[in-house]
């Protein structure tokens, strides 16, 4: 997994005035999920940006409000790759991954973005793009290989989360295919339904004809 550094501010004011000026700033808001668990009621001194987000009514996770400018997140956001994100808050270090994305439906722009913070021990779910690697027997006879998932949910410590999930299919023949219970990848679990098709190799015309001449 790629690194990306990434400074950021804590956020206070989270009323839509602020966000509206956030915004004409260049800035996008965004929060920090997935940071210590803590036992309610929560006695300790929360920093600026800090909040307790319930789990049930025992336990509650601190997340925390950020902004981020627009500009320094173009290169995280628009490619398919997956980046561990040294994430800077006003000089505080934190490792994170980008978990979603919310657009605005008319001009395209990102309007808030989620962000996970991850830790060595603990295991994510992230999707994961998938690569095909190989020739299929079945596309050498004539038919057409099509992929069905182009990303796969991979469930992983951060530091065990790939880049690309390799997946061969020089034995895929004609009219075969292979679903996410065919796969497997070395400390890696795939959270996908194990029936999801991930790629096939399907019948065409000429195939279909080459088949029946040959019986």
């Amino acid at each position: 997994m790629k690194t990306f550094e990434l400074k950021a501010e804590a956020r206070v004011d989270l009323g839509k005035k602020a966000v509206k000026a956030l915004r004409a700033e260049g800035k996008i808001p965004a929060v920090l999920n997935g940071g210590k668990v803590v036992e309610l009621p929560y006695t300790g001194e929360l920093k600026a940006g800090e909040k307790i987000s319930k789990i049930d009514d025992k336990r509650g996770i601190i997340t925390t409000d950020i902004s981020v400018k627009a500009e320094d997140v173009r290169k995280l956001i628009y490619t398919p790759d997956i980046f561990e994100i040294n994430l800077d808050i006003d000089g505080v270090q934190r490792k994170a991954v980008m978990k979603d994305l919310q657009f605005q439906p008319v001009k395209d722009t990102v309007l808030h973005i989620d962000f996970l913070e991850v830790f060595p021990d603990k295991p994510i779910i992230m999707e994961v793009p998938v690569q095909i690697e190989g020739h299929a027997e079945g596309v050498k006879a004539g038919g057409k290989l099509t992929l069905s998932l182009r990303k796969l949910k991979v469930k992983a410590p951060y530091t065990n989360i790939p880049d690309r999930l390799v997946v061969n299919v020089d034995s895929l023949g004609l009219g075969k295919s292979l679903a996410v219970g065919d796969l497997h990848f070395e400390g890696l679990e795939l959270v996908n339904a194990k029936n999801a098709v991930v790629c096939a190799v399907q019948l065409t015309r000429a195939a279909r004809g080459a088949m029946a001449k040959a019986e």
